[in-house]
């Protein structure tokens, strides 16, 4: 939790092209609201990494096929992001908030006999359902104690299998952004194709 990070990022939003065409013509973003969303609601951007960006609209697409809900177009949106007050599951201090508000779900939901959410969808945990409620649980405790409002939320994910046996690098390794202000998001541009090599 902190204002420490260089002050802006470029982000990369996949999506489809009809979506894309909207952002850069200045239409607002729309915020994901899943209750599996990794970091919690917000707007979701990957950090410096446009080709994981285009690659996750590829996979959107796909399921989107399956479905059986019509066309669709990767495409990638760059974003100038100002992190601002952002918590940063990169730092001691955004884990440790991560870990207490844990602790803080886990006791209200003994207390209320609430049944806590579960991260599944295989080694990866691709419905982090818990995750999610636990972000949230720590933004609705900022704000009833009148503590400011994170604008962004950070993390680094090691995702997919091993570039080697034995390796600690993964094949989808990435950061990932949530912007919670959508103020924080400075300006939208094109990516050039030679970005995506």
């Amino acid at each position: 939790m902190h204002s420490l990070s260089t002050s802006f990022v470029l982000g990369y939003h996949g999506c489809d092209a009809t979506t894309g065409e909207k952002l850069l013509n200045n239409e607002p973003f729309k915020q994901s609201e899943n209750d599996y969303d990794w970091l919690g609601p917000g707007i979701y951007f990957w950090e410096a990494n446009p080709r994981r960006a285009l690659d996750w609209a590829h996979d959107l697409g796909k399921r989107k096929a399956r479905r059986g809900s019509g066309t669709f177009k990767p495409f990638v949106v760059g974003a100038v992001i100002n992190l601002g007050f952002c918590l940063d599951l990169i730092t001691s201090n955004g884990i440790q908030a991560v870990e207490q508000a844990h602790k803080g779900l886990v006791a209200t939901a003994l207390s209320t006999h609430f049944t806590l959410p579960v991260n599944e969808g295989g080694d990866d945990l691709l419905l982090r359902r818990l995750d999610c409620a636990v972000i949230q649980y720590l933004h609705a405790a900022r704000k009833k104690q009148n503590e400011p409002e994170f604008d962004t939320v950070r993390g680094v994910f090691t995702e997919a299998k091993p570039l080697y046996e034995n390796s600690g690098f993964r094949r989808k390794t990435h950061i990932q952004i949530c912007v919670i202000s959508p103020n924080m998001i400075k300006g939208v541009f094109r990516v050039p194709p030679q970005h995506f090599e």
